[in-house]
């Protein structure tokens, strides 16, 4: 790993990344943006166009105006979350994305969601860096009110995660699972 490589990409390699890097302050630059825009966003909850449009300026992508988003919705970067066609994501959601979050089309994600691609290591003199792994939710799959995913992990196609799960391992196309942690309970 190298100094001179930009954070943003150490980050989405899922190199560790100190909060004593000497490129760290551009992280806080872009969470202090992002968390006034989130403050906005979440001040237009009535309005889920103006939702969208906020959350775009937010991702620096546009929405496809077939995504629903409402708010509250929160994130601390939001520059690394890709959201397609026909997504629904429901109130009070939490997208930790440094470590980048793929929403594929047709995605449905319950209340209070949390994805999560950023972590610590394990070791005390090293637990003030970031770890970041990207999430991927295939296209149709339904994350469940209350779960959450945490770094790293893929939610296959069609894939359906029960409510208030913790996913710490990659959910096959076509499969239900549920529980902490979550393990696979049925095919679909």
């Amino acid at each position: 790993m190298s100094i001179n490589k930009d954070i943003f990409e150490r980050l989405r390699g899922g190199n560790p990344v100190s909060l004593d890097d000497l490129q760290y302050h551009k992280v806080q630059e872009v969470v202090s943006r992002t968390i006034s825009l989130i403050a906005e966003l979440n001040a237009s909850s009535n309005n889920v166009a103006q939702v969208r449009n906020r959350l775009s300026v937010v991702i620096g992508a546009e929405i496809d105006e077939s995504t629903t988003v409402f708010a509250p919705f929160y994130t601390n970067f939001g520059r690394f979350i890709k959201i397609g066609k026909g997504v629904f994501i429901n109130h009070a959601c939490t997208f930790l994305d440094m470590g980048g979050i793929t929403l594929e089309d047709n995605v449905l994600i319950g209340p209070k969601v949390n994805l999560i691609t950023e972590n610590h290591p394990m070791e005390p003199e090293n637990r003030k860096s970031l770890v970041c792994r990207p999430i991927v939710i295939k296209r149709n799959a339904w994350v469940g009110a209350a779960a959450t995913i945490l770094p790293g992990v893929t939610v296959g196609e069609n894939a359906i995660v029960a409510a208030g799960a913790v996913v710490t391992k990659d959910v096959a196309a076509n499969t239900i699972v549920a529980g902490v942690p979550a393990k696979a309970v049925k095919s679909i």
